[in-house]
């Protein structure tokens, strides 16, 4: 049980799995969550030791109770990254009701994961990490969608700070710009193959939240926002 585990979720792709890399490259033991079975399998054979994945929906409220209690069980929960999430792009009249649903996981996810957390931590010695978006800062014309969904993680992780300032319980708000993965690839029409390589490194990314969340200075980051040059 010496384990110091990071969780990390939606790390089958993008910057979830350049972070679940580098944490576990840090020494931690990695539990990814992420539906995607196939990437999963990938992953899994790729790390043998220091590893566990979950595969599941974020939003299903009994796979994360259960996933979290399973967790508990494999060494002391340090950290929780909340970084699951699905973009729509569309204008504002071109939305349907799956598009909003699809959005609006992620913030469940963020909600459920970090609650069951925190109750098997008994409130106590644990970091969550929310990362979202600068959609969280701004509107978009074809973000509208997003941008809701984020500006309710926002809410979410802002509440979240008032509720344990002053606690061994750290929250921290990512909000990145624009990143090089296929994040993007169902919408080429929003942002072109030529745009998305002018995006941030995921592995650059990934390390600059890294070294503010696992810092031994005897002070708290509370929010990272990371934008291109």
């Amino acid at each position: 049980m010496g384990n110091n585990i990071a969780i990390i979720t939606g790390g089958a792709s993008g910057l979830g799995k350049e972070l679940v890399k580098q944490f576990w490259e840090k020494g931690y033991f990695v539990c990814n969550i992420d539906r995607d079975a196939e990437k999963m399998k990938l992953l899994g054979n790729a790390y043998k030791e220091n590893y566990q994945g979950f595969i599941g929906d974020i939003s299903d409220n009994i796979f994360v109770k259960e996933t979290i209690q399973k967790i508990s069980k494999l060494g002391e929960i340090k950290i929780l990254i909340n970084n699951a999430g699905e973009p729509s792009f569309k204008l504002p009249t071109k939305y349907e009701k799956e598009d909003i649903d699809k959005c609006f996981k992620g913030l469940e996810g963020m909600i459920l994961f970090s609650t069951e957390t925190l109750k098997i931590k008994q409130e106590q010695d644990l970091k969550i990490i929310n990362i979202m978006s600068s959609a969280a800062l701004r509107g978009n014309k074809q973000e509208a969608v997003y941008c809701a969904t984020k500006w309710g993680e926002k809410g979410y992780t802002e509440s979240l700070k008032v509720a344990y300032k002053g606690t061994s319980v750290k929250i921290i708000g990512v909000y990145p710009g624009g990143i090089n993965t296929e994040f993007y690839k169902n919408s080429r029409d929003y942002v072109s193959e030529e745009k998305q390589a002018t995006f941030m490194n995921p592995k650059d990314v990934a390390q600059t939240i890294i070294e503010n969340v696992t810092s031994e200075t005897n002070l708290t980051v509370a929010d990272i926002i990371i934008e291109r040059n």
